[in-house]
């Protein structure tokens, strides 16, 4: 990053926010039209009484719990993080490490349910694979990803947002902020 001051690295971080590309059903839109695309996949959930899985790595993996708690709360959803630890160590130990989301999405999604799946690479195989696995149950994809902007992961979902930025605090916090943002839009709708 190398921004020497805080305004520096805000006035960078303004250009990671208003250059993120945003995709729904394999057409470009802007990121309001993205959003607002889903708003409404969400309502429908939530009038459905469907669920949410939400699932990341590392970084990523904390800003799942922490949207977890605001689609719950704001939101009024049924949002479930996926990486508790005995039962992701024990999927990863059966399974691999690469099917253990997979594994974890093909046992609890249902169809209409939604995965959100959140990687800053895009490139990470186990979020791959859940996004297939979420594919065959018939359950919506939410993918948000970072760096190259034709990652594997940048097109798999219904709605698909990219971060334009290759270092993991801006993309991890872009994340964030864009989902923050949805929870706070959500808790408007009825």
């Amino acid at each position: 990053m190398n921004s020497v001051t805080l305004s520096g690295a805000c006035e960078r971080f303004s250009g990671v926010m208003s250059g993120i590309v945003a995709s729904h059903a394999g057409r470009t839109l802007s990121t309001d039209a993205a959003i607002a695309a889903l708003l409404d996949m969400l309502v429908t959930l939530r009038h459905a009484d469907g669920a949410v899985y939400i699932i990341g790595n590392g970084g990523s993996a904390a800003v799942a719990a922490h949207i977890q708690n605001d689609l719950v709360n704001k939101g009024k959803l049924r949002a479930h993080v996926l990486h508790e630890p005995s039962l992701m160590t024990c999927m990863s130990n059966d399974f691999g490490y690469d099917q253990a989301y997979a594994r974890m999405v093909a046992r609890y999604a249902r169809k209409g349910d939604a995965l959100i799946a959140i990687s800053s690479s895009g490139k990470s195989p186990n979020i791959l694979q859940a996004v297939a696995a979420a594919r065959e149950t018939g359950a919506h994809v939410v993918t948000l990803s970072g760096f190259a902007e034709h990652n594997p992961l940048s097109d798999r979902g219904d709605i698909n947002f990219w971060s334009p930025s290759g270092d993991y605090g801006e993309v991890e916090v872009s994340h964030l902020f864009l989902l923050h943002y949805v929870a706070d839009c959500l808790a408007e709708r009825t």
